[in-house]
């Protein structure tokens, strides 16, 4: 918001607020009872004050928070919608049976009166059939699902444990697993399609590092061998020592030996190379102890070039608002500070005018190579070609770079510029203007100094990381706050972004027209058929319905990145825009949108979830990402350096970002299978059991009948095929970790939902209806008019019971050993278990024991040992399972001969690749050409220079403290009783 407060303070002491406050357009009117002072302080006669503003519930002052949403995956709600089909499926079959029972009833029942009356209270076959309907609603319950819930949660917990458990993805730097904070989105994992990144503390570590430079034509920086080979730097190349610098930065490495010679040789191009870096800044420093130094830099890039020229020798010590105070080799100078000529977005360079203890006036200056090259003077022409092949050099290594340049001043000129500058700073109107044009004037014929290299250390394994995802078809959209050129040059350091792509749109129109323009330019060059007239149509007037309609996805004729700016940005997130926004996006193979706000973040990504059938998911590490996460399916929290608000957000977190591939890769892509294996098992094999009861009916006269014995109905899904299941998708891979992440297209069936959905849940049922049919009539078929080896007859009810179960049990037991990918001692132990439990209960209750003590409970006596010494019934159990059994075998094989999957051929090539040794680990390049980019000052604030020669951030010594602000309540103060 933007306003105004007009505060009065009679005896000083504030006690009156007026003034107003606009906020989205609106204006609200202040006084005090809607504002709260707060630490109130005064200092230098100027007064420091925080204030609380009250707001009514109709105000929306937090612009940038998100709300919190329950999280459901997709599997989830495709489990709903079954189980309202299968209780449709349900309906369905109790219906026919209940009009099967009333027309027998009606034709055949009448002649059974004698022996078999109907119930009492039952005077027709329609009300006969009434009751059968609700009788079989009891007894085909078992088809619906009512332990998959249950089961579901306990796949999740276990799989969450596994997260919880993995050493590789432990950092063990500041001893943080990996944590998954909640159990309901494991299988979701596996099926990310876009990725919402920060870049700041996610990609990167904040930490800028003193690369390169070069200095006077000559670079320095590289690392070479005795035969003039340059060798790759790793950490057991040998580091320069700075241990002849008292105030060095112990944590600074730094590998060429040559600079630090050059320095000590007093080489005159070093030595005003390294003077420039310790004076043209706006870096404060602090010294709490004698010769530790620390510096407070707006931007990281700054600090880290005057750490460098403290390494150096060249020692930033000290400033004031008129001096500023070096450490050159041992000698301490103090530079007179007559000018600061700050950085702007327009300017992309800062300068400043100092005056040596000599009494030699001279401006440095430090910018983006595009914008010094033009003010440098005609002598320079071919150090420029030089510094020129360096910074190629550098920028093709992903480095940020700067070049630095100087120009000696003449007395008189400078009078005369310095009053010109003073009237135009105390200008009332034109002021930027006028201080601009006087900046030009002076910031001419530059001398070239060199150029400097700075890296943004990325985390380890970012750019491996990166390209793995986008092997496995995940598409990586980057939102940051930070500046185009930062973000681009992360982009090409991390491999985002590389030479070798079609072309990269920048987004950066001032208007919506001009944001709606570049848009189509860009989807009209990457594929030029995608214009229609009805889309063009209503993307011009904004037509939109209640339901967001689901765009297909749109392949582009090539690769192409999309950079788009903040301001940009908020107009494509317009209604009448945002269409276009996202089919021109999503057909980019990566996207960064720069400059944009926490809530800016959180719409994007609700704009791919309203547009796109697609997964998302949202990593970063700090508070400004919190909405992003929120928005997202799967939010992703790094515990890294700006506290743990994103974690506490998150549904997933740990330390590092190349964890990501190994959370989606492996366990993700692992969860989802197993989820997936699951569910058609799971529903498989409860069709096979319940729909044997349907086809029974039609030989019972549909009189509500149980095939099994009501012993095994009770324990077939708690006892004997509940741990096959649970074992199976618990430690099921298809290939093991490293293969996974070997091959990351195996994860592309997951993106496209291929495993489990409506089709595959079709397939299920009709194996299910078809492995019913053979263990209902081939047991039936055996058994009618049956006779034993001794001549007696078994073709009895309670025999074709055992059979029809002893058929069920094994048939699913082979069923889920055809399923299982890895065997392991524990799926070993719960399907052999499962079948040696169910055999040892079936004997102890049909035996004589058990009829003699629970004559009620266990009418079954003898029939296990009766009915299963018998051979012809052991062939026709052989005959059961292979008729269930063969036909999915068959499929699968020819299914995997004649059209293989994308992940068939890669399982193929695993197995080819399982009985060679391992192939080396692929080298990384070192380098690659690329356009020069420049670095310098992303997070530059204008006015800061303004603010250092007013001394307003200064804070004046007291006999207190040294540093910081007087506090009287602290412990210090009241121990010296002040």
């Amino acid at each position: 918001f933007t306003g105004e407060v007009r505060c009065e303070a009679p005896n000083n002491k504030l006690d009156k607020f007026t003034g107003t406050l606009t906020l989205r357009g609106e204006k609200y009117a202040l006084d005090n009872e809607k504002m709260l002072l707060r630490g109130c302080t005064i200092r230098n006669t100027e007064w420091c004050f925080g204030l609380v503003i009250y707001a009514g519930p109709d105000t929306k002052l937090m612009q940038n928070s998100g709300k919190t949403t329950f999280k459901r995956t997709s599997i989830d709600r495709l489990m709903n919608v079954l189980v309202l089909v299968i209780f449709a499926f349900l309906a369905l079959m109790c219906l026919i049976l209940a009009i099967g029972n009333g027309i027998w009833e009606h034709e055949k029942g009448y002649y059974f009166q004698v022996y078999l009356p109907w119930a009492e209270g039952v005077t027709s076959a329609s009300y006969s059939g009434f009751l059968m309907f609700w009788s079989y609603v009891i007894i085909l319950n078992t088809v619906v699902p009512i332990s998959l819930y249950v089961s579901v949660e306990i796949i999740r917990l276990g799989n969450s444990f596994y997260i919880d458990w993995d050493r590789k993805m432990y950092y063990p730097l500041n001893d943080t697993p990996a944590q998954a904070r909640t159990t309901t989105l494991n299988e979701e994992l596996g099926q990310i399609k876009y990725i919402f990144s920060d870049k700041t503390g996610t990609l990167t570590q904040n930490i800028m590092c003193f690369n390169k430079c070069s200095i006077n034509g000559k670079s320095y920086g590289d690392v070479y061998d005795m035969s003039g080979q340059r060798i790759e730097i790793n950490e057991n190349t040998e580091k320069v020592d700075f241990s002849y610098n008292q105030l060095a930065d112990p944590k600074f490495a730094f590998y060429d030996h040559s600079l630090v010679e050059a320095v000590k040789l007093s080489d005159v191009p070093t030595h005003r190379f390294f003077r420039l870096l310790s004076l043209c800044h706006t870096v404060m420093p602090e010294e709490k102890k004698e010769g530790n130094l620390v510096y407070q830099a707006q931007s990281p890039d700054e600090g880290a070039l005057v750490t460098a020229a403290r390494n150096f020798g060249f020692v930033f010590r000290a400033r004031t608002p008129e001096t500023i105070t070096v450490v050159e080799m041992g000698e301490t100078k103090i530079y007179k500070l007559l000018a600061i000529l700050d950085f702007n977005n327009v300017r992309k360079r800062m300068s400043v005018i100092v005056r040596s203890p000599e009494g030699d006036l001279t401006l440095y200056c430090k910018g983006a190579d595009t914008i010094l090259y033009e003010l440098l003077h005609s002598s320079c022409d071919s150090l420029k070609e030089e510094t020129t092949e360096h910074l190629n050099e550098f920028a093709g290594e992903g480095l940020r770079t700067l070049v630095v340049a100087y120009k000696n001043l003449d007395e008189d000129y400078f009078q005369d510029w310095i009053r010109r500058h003073h009237e135009a700073s105390t200008a009332l109107e034109g002021r930027e203007d006028k201080l601009s044009e006087l900046y030009e004037e002076i910031e001419k014929d530059l001398m070239l100094l060199g150029a400097t290299a700075i890296e943004d250390k990325l985390q380890d394994g970012v750019p491996q990381t990166i390209e793995t995802l986008a092997k496995a078809n995940i598409k990586i959209w980057v939102l940051t706050g930070d500046k185009q050129e930062t973000a681009m040059n992360i982009g090409y350091s991390c491999n985002l972004l590389n030479d070798d792509m079609d072309d990269v749109f920048i987004i950066e129109g001032s208007t919506s027209d001009d944001v709606l323009n570049e848009l189509r330019n860009a989807r009209k060059k990457m594929k030029p058929d995608s214009f229609l007239d009805t889309d063009e149509i209503n993307i011009q007037f904004g037509k939109s319905s209640k339901k967001p309609k689901i765009l297909p996805d749109e392949q582009a004729n090539g690769v192409y990145g999309l950079v788009i700016t903040g301001h940009s940005l908020a107009y494509a997130l317009e209604g009448n825009l945002e269409l276009e926004l996202v089919r021109t996006a999503c057909m980019c193979k990566v996207v960064i949108c720069c400059r944009v706000t926490p809530l800016q973040k959180a719409q994007v990504v609700e704009l791919v979830k309203k547009y796109k059938k697609a997964v998302t998911l949202a990593i970063g590490d700090g508070a400004n990402d919190v909405s992003m996460i929120k928005t997202a399916h799967i939010g992703v929290g790094i515990s890294g350096q700006e506290g743990m608000q994103a974690v506490l957000s998150s549904d997933f977190s740990f330390a590092q970002f190349r964890y990501l591939q190994r959370l989606l890769l492996v366990h993700g892509r692992w969860s989802y299978i197993r989820m997936c294996k699951f569910l058609k098992y799971f529903f498989y094999k409860n069709f096979a059991f319940t729909l044997v009861h349907f086809w029974y009916g039609f030989f019972s006269g549909f009189s509500a009948q149980t095939v099994y014995d009501e012993w095994f109905i009770t324990l077939y899904n708690l006892v004997y095929t509940s741990l096959p299941v649970l074992g199976m998708s618990l430690f099921d891979q298809d290939v093991g970790d490293c293969w996974s992440m070997l091959f990351p297209q195996l994860y592309v069936p997951g993106q496209q939902n291929l495993y489990f959905n409506k089709m595959v849940f079709v397939k299920c049922m009709l194996q299910g209806i078809y492995s019913s049919l053979i263990l209902f009539f081939i047991p039936y078929g055996a058994m009618y008019n049956t006779m034993r080896s001794d001549g007696k007859a078994i073709a009895d009810y309670q025999s074709f019971a055992l059979m029809a179960q002893t058929c069920l049990l094994i048939v699913v037991s082979v069923q889920i050993g055809l399923d299982t990918s890895y065997w392991t001692v524990v799926n070993q132990f719960f399907i052999w278990g499962s079948l040696s439990v169910y055999f040892a209960i079936t004997f102890t209750m049909y035996s004589d024991g058990m009829y003699m003590i629970f004559t009620a409970s266990f009418p079954f006596v003898g029939t296990a040992r009766n009915t299963l010494s018998q051979p012809n019934v052991w062939l026709a159990i052989f005959l059961s399972i292979t008729l269930c059994v063969l036909p999915v075998v068959g499929f699968r094989f020819l299914k995997a001969q004649l059209k293989p999957t994308p992940s068939d051929k890669v399982l193929l090539k695993i197995k080819e690749a399982k009985k060679r040794p391992p192939p080396p680990s692929p080298k990384r390049r070192l380098r690659r050409t690329s356009t020069r980019r420049s670095g310098y000052a992303f997070s530059h604030q204008h006015g800061f220079g303004a603010l250092i020669m007013s001394g307003r951030n200064m804070r004046p010594k007291s006999p207190f403290a040294t540093t910081g602000t007087f506090s009287p309540n602290s412990d210090k103060h009241k121990q010296k009783g002040l």
